[in-house]
Order: C-alpha cells, then sequence, then structure tokens
C-alpha cells in the first residue's frame, strides 16, 4: 500500500521541492532538481524524471535521476507514444499497474520490456491553463503506486509548473540573446574570409561565397568552420595566402 502522507510531512516535502525551485537558475538545473526531490519524497519510486516540452511534443529541458529513466523517456519521443506524451497531450496523470500487461502504448511498453520498470506515474505540469511538459515516477514491482499517489504527484506538480513557467519564461531572452549573438558571429566569420578571398583572388563576393561553401561541402564542416580556418591561416601566415587551402 502507498504511504499516507500526513498533512505536516506534505507540506515538508512540498516546501522542499519549491524551496529548490525557487533557488535554481536555470530551467534545466529546476527540472533535474524537481526529480531528485519527487524520487525522495514519495515512497517506492525507483527513478523519476521531469521534461518541459515544445508543442510538437519534443523536449526542451529535461532532468531524470539515472540512465534508466532518461532511456525510458527518450524511447517515448523515439515512438511518439507513451504515458509521459499522453500525460501531457490529455493534461490528466496517467497511472500504470503494470507495464508487462499495459496495452494502451504496445510500442513503448514492448520496447520497456527489459527495463526494471512495471508501475509508473506520468502527471501533466500545467500553467496558465497550458500543460508545458510532464513529470513521471517509476517503481520495479507491479501494483507499487495507486490513485492517492497520483493525488500527491499532483499536489506536487502544480505549484512545480508555476515555477518551472517563470523560470522558463525569465530564460527565454537570455536564451534568444545567446543565439542572436552566435548567429552575428557566424556571419561576421564568414563575412570576413569572404573579403579574404575577394582580395587575394580578385573575384566577387558571390564567388568568394561559393568557394567556401564547396570547401565545406568537401570536409563536411560549416562556413563557420572553414571561415574560422581562412582567417586563422592569414592570421598564422600573414604574408602567405595558401594555407586557407582555398584557390
Amino acid at each position: 500500500m502507498t504511504k499516507k502522507y500526513p498533512l505536516d510531512e506534505l507540506s515538508t516535502a512540498l516546501g522542499r521541492i519549491m524551496g529548490l525551485l525557487l533557488t535554481a537558475e536555470k530551467v534545466d538545473h529546476a527540472v533535474q532538481h524537481l526529480s531528485r526531490a519527487v524520487t525522495d519524497s514519495i515512497p517506492g519510486t525507483l527513478g523519476a524524471g521531469v521534461s518541459i516540452l515544445d508543442p510538437h511534443a519534443r523536449p526542451v529541458s529535461s532532468g531524470f535521476t539515472g540512465s534508466m529513466v532518461e532511456r525510458a523517456d527518450a524511447l517515448q519521443y523515439e515512438l511518439v507514444q507513451g504515458p509521459c506524451l499522453t500525460a501531457w497531450a490529455t493534461q490528466e496523470s496517467i497511472l500504470i499497474h503494470d507495464v508487462a500487461t499495459e496495452a494502451r502504448w504496445p510500442n513503448w511498453s514492448a520496447a520497456v520490456v527489459d527495463f526494471p520498470i512495471r508501475s509508473v506515474i506520468s502527471t501533466p505540469l500545467i500553467a496558465d491553463g497550458q500543460a508545458i511538459g510532464a513529470m513521471k515516477i517509476y517503481a520495479a514491482t507491479p501494483g507499487a503506486f495507486e490513485d492517492a499517489t497520483a493525488a500527491l504527484m499532483e499536489l506536487f506538480a502544480s505549484p512545480a509548473a508555476t515555477l518551472l513557467s517563470h523560470i522558463q519564461t525569465a530564460e527565454t531572452p537570455e536564451r534568444i540573446s545567446a543565439g542572436l549573438q552566435t548567429a552575428l558571429f557566424s556571419r561576421d566569420l564568414i563575412n570576413r574570409a569572404c573579403g579574404i578571398l575577394m582580395e587575394r583572388h580578385a573575384i566577387a563576393e558571390d564567388a568568394a561565397l561559393q568557394q567556401l561553401m564547396r570547401q565545406a561541402r568537401a570536409t563536411r564542416s560549416t562556413l563557420k568552420d572553414v571561415s574560422a580556418n581562412v582567417l586563422a591561416g592569414v592570421a598564422s601566415h600573414p604574408r602567405r595566402g595558401s594555407s586557407d587551402g582555398l584557390r
């Protein structure tokens, strides 16, 4: 039977989880903290995982307590089926009493048949009426969880989803800014490399870019890497222009 939590014990567990999330600076850190805290707080849990999903059900940030949990979740995304994705899509908790006899996700159940997983609960993370992901727990024995365990998971999930959503929103401008800086840096590298080739070979900008692209295909590199090599060659041999490998 699942342990029935008295109110003070439940409050302590929730307070610990919320405290961990509030001190997390990044979404990735927060979901990892939450996974560990849920594992420690719910009796019978072999492992736990938390995934924040994008609108296409692709994981954006994920936290796991072990490689088994990580692989079991990865199989859901690869097969596009499983309790975590269903909980996220339906915004309802999913309880599996025995994976060995579970028929709702036959491909996923067959894929994890050799895993030490028999009982599962997946609970959606809902913030402002939208499911942003799911948290899940696994147990090695059948019948390890019951409706009361699912209700406990939902108590954890509600405030956790709100905090994760706030952390994620706060991170978004930083991630966009970092991506923009990377894009601008790459464009600058390519432009500078084109300028060097234009001067060296007296060719137009389009021709210089085509040379970079051919070199990238030939070496299975990116335009950014090839451009960086051109600049590095100029820096290493300022009086010799042949080190970039482009003619």
